[in-house]
């Protein structure tokens, strides 16, 4: 594809079948396609080819390249389109420099001279101008013009009009002379010949292409790097004959179970679990976090983070597309390749512009020689109108600045799932904060075991630590933990059941047990004694979560668990509101735990005692109110109030399901990146915007300024090449887009 008309064209095509929808994405030369099980992808690719192009499904894993040529293993399929253009280009400027040097300074025109001119410039047209031709050749065997048809169309007319004038008329003559004028007055003439314009039309909007091509592959190359990072081989621990030995073999041979060696230096070849040994992992270049974590056996580890300090063994979890680094991968690239509504309306506008154009220039053309009768002036004004329109820009202004924006995106662990969200987060005023694993760390620890007179302590534990065991939640596993830690021996639970965000209860060594809020177990119908209902009020004051445990009717002991806030969560919150945001902390805890958290993190709006399923209703509630709401969480038990929010955020660390509803992932479990993530997607926006209103703007402005007379085909033509190289490296200005701790600034 070599403009935005020819996406547009293939678009229209595919989703003339029935049930498909399809979205192509000129910058990164790929289509997404959603199809029914009864269309082959054959059929969609034969469809690409009838619409005069060529198409291939991509073969996983791929890494799609702005500048088209798709890589799978990191190495171009074929000749390196830029590297094409540069030969084209350097061969093309090397015959025109003479073409206009002849052109514009007249004492160094001999005798003769507009033959070598020729001699020069037919290379350059025909050959330079080759892919233009090429394109619009196939255009109009479909019965079709795009971007190319416009700039072979006002090369050939130059070229031919100087061939008459050479052959038939009296330009061929001994001593003409030309008269070369940049910005002729209306009606006036600009030479007999236009060899210069026809050559050097083709060189600049080669030069263009150029730029534009390598351009585009630097916006692109955030998110090859990121695909690149995994390591390409790795040590697996095998069987031998004096106990196991390190077997280096390629990454695909690694399977979920394996375990390999990590030393210091290397990368973690996949998503596993530490096994042996302790270390730092340095996970900066796939989340932009700068600090190394300490892992021992136990830790997760990430594929592609590198290891800053001793030898590990990890035991495989995740293997090829199935790895974090994988998952981030699809994330950006399929929001590189949806579009968003201004993007839609360039679409329309590029399918219809081409033809536009041209009516113009013929218009144009009619125009002057009614009025003046002056070929070779209509003729100037109608090849500049041919030449300075640019739908290439339309087209490239949303795709470049999304491609760069999500690729910067993922070099700092923000993950923008598609130009949808870019509009949303202009208009957020609300931030709903999940308070455990979002403001807090969620790990949750035992610090406390408060019996009622008559129950040991032990016993207590003991029971509660054997019901807990049973359910997944961060506060039953805190008690599991503080149990174990103490040399507790659990018991087996049968009758297991979990009402949610209010406790549990099951049959433990033939007592029916009861463990969770205070208010639930004397809704069960259990007795408090007085000093264990003042020990959940103190507790809960403190900020710490009371879970009561109880049997035989009554309530034996209280158990304090308490969570420890984010050492980062102050500033993250200080940063929201500087974005204009309303922090509101949310969370199934206690009203006086969360106000505790709340005063410590600076948050004065706090909903607490909220039943997992009630969060979408107070999402609902607040977007009643008018508001434009972002939430953030990290649990299963928040994807459905993600999904319902404006705009969802994700905790990277936290669950596929609330990764899954969100709309933009933290790949770090800091909430600072909540504010970066916002302030990166308003940046983008803003580009895309620029972007278009230049675009737009250009082509207003330049139009009737060709139509006029006023502008010659030369100054159109670099005009013309210029407009996509502004488009392209403005959006490339993200590029130095910078997190908080690394910016200051509080540039929105």
């Amino acid at each position: 594809m070599t403009c935005a008309s020819c996406a547009a064209r293939i678009e229209r095509k595919l989703n003339r079948i029935d049930g498909v929808r399809a979205s192509v994405n000129f910058a990164m030369e790929s289509a997404k396609v959603d199809f029914p099980p009864q269309i082959s992808v054959e059929e969609l690719v034969r469809a690409v080819e009838e619409a005069g192009y060529t198409a291939a499904p991509p073969v996983p894993p791929v890494i799609p390249q702005p500048d088209g040529a798709a890589r799978s293993d990191g190495a171009p399929t074929s000749e390196d389109p830029v590297d094409v253009l540069r030969r084209r280009l350097v061969v093309s400027t090397l015959l025109t420099l003479p073409v206009l040097v002849l052109a514009m300074v007249p004492p160094l025109q001999f005798d003769n001279w507009q033959w070598l001119s020729l001699t020069l410039a037919a290379p350059v047209v025909v050959w330079g101008a080759l892919p233009f031709h090429r394109a619009a050749w196939k255009n109009l065997r479909h019965a079709s013009a795009t971007m190319d048809t416009l700039i072979s169309m006002g090369i050939l007319a130059a070229f031919a009009w100087s061939l008459w004038a050479l052959f038939l008329g009296d330009a061929g003559m001994p001593g003409m002379r030309m008269d070369f004028t940049l910005f002729p007055e209306p009606g006036a003439g600009s030479g007999e010949i236009y060899l210069e314009i026809a050559a050097a039309l083709a060189m600049f909007i080669l030069l263009g292409r150029y730029f534009e091509a390598h351009a585009k592959r630097r916006s692109g190359a955030a998110l090859r790097a990121l695909l690149e990072l995994g390591a390409k081989d790795v040590a697996v621990l095998r069987p031998g004959a004096e106990g196991e030995v390190e077997v280096r073999v390629p990454i695909d041979e690694l399977a979920v179970g394996d375990r390999f060696v990590i030393r210091p230096g290397e990368k973690v070849a996949t998503d596993g679990v530490v096994v042996e040994g302790t270390s730092a992992i340095d996970a900066a270049l796939l989340t932009g976090e700068s600090v190394p974590v300490e892992v021992a056996p136990g830790d997760p580890v990430t594929g592609a983070t590198v290891n800053a300090g001793g030898r590990i063994v990890v035991r495989a979890t995740r293997v090829g597309s199935d790895t974090k680094l994988a998952q981030i991968a699809r994330l950006v690239v399929d929001a590189q390749s949806g579009k968003a509504a201004v993007q839609r309306l360039a679409d329309r506008l590029s399918a219809v512009f081409v033809p536009i154009v041209i009516a113009l220039s013929v218009g144009t053309l009619g125009f002057w020689l009614g009025l003046t009768g002056d070929v070779v002036a209509a003729f100037t004004a109608a090849v500049a109108v041919l030449i300075i329109a640019c739908p290439c820009a339309l087209g490239l202004a949303t795709p470049t600045a999304l491609l760069v924006g999500t690729g910067r995106g993922a070099q700092l662990g923000v993950l923008i799932k598609g130009p949808e969200v870019l509009e949303s987060t202009r208009k957020v005023d609300t931030i709903v904060l999940d308070k455990t694993g979002t403001v807090t760390t969620g790990r949750m620890s035992l610090v406390n075991v408060i019996p009622a007179d008559g129950t040991e302590p032990d016993e207590a534990l003991r029971l509660a630590a054997t019901l807990e065991n049973a359910s997944e939640h961060p506060i039953a596993a805190a008690i599991v933990d503080g149990a174990t830690n103490l040399g507790v021996t659990l018991g087996s639970v049968s009758d297991f059941a979990s009402t949610p965000g209010r406790g549990v209860t099951g049959t433990v060594d033939g007592r029916q047990v009861h463990a969770g809020r205070l208010a639930w177990l004397e809704g069960e119908g259990l007795t408090v004694p007085v000093e264990l209902s003042a020990a959940v009020d103190e507790a809960e004051a403190a900020g710490r979560t009371a879970v009561v445990v109880g049997w035989d009717g009554h309530v034996r002991a209280v158990l304090v668990v308490s969570d420890t806030i984010k050492p980062t969560s102050v500033e993250a919150i200080s940063r929201l509101r500087s974005l204009g945001l309303t922090p509101i902390l949310l969370t199934g805890d206690n009203s006086r735990a969360a106000q505790a958290v709340a005063a410590q993190v600076g948050v004065t709006d706090v909903i607490a005692e909220v039943l997992p399923e009630e969060k979408v209703a107070v999402v609902t509630r607040l977007q009643s109110e008018g508001r434009v709401v972002a939430m953030v969480g990290d649990g299963v038990n928040d994807a459905a109030a993600l999904a319902q929010a404006d705009l969802g955020l994700s905790m990277g660390t936290g669950t596929d399901a609330a990764i899954e509803a969100s709309d933009l992932t933290l790949v770090r479990g800091d909430l600072r990146s909540a504010a970066d993530a916002i302030r990166l997607a308003r940046r983008t926006l803003s580009t895309i915007k620029g972007n278009l209103f230049w675009a737009l703007a250009y082509n207003v402005a330049a139009i009737p300024l060709a139509a006029s007379g006023r502008l010659n085909p030369l100054i159109a033509g670099a005009a013309m090449a210029f407009s996509s190289v502004f488009v392209v490296s403005n959006s490339l200005r993200l590029r130095k887009f910078a997190a908080w701790s690394q910016d200051t600034s509080q540039n929105r």
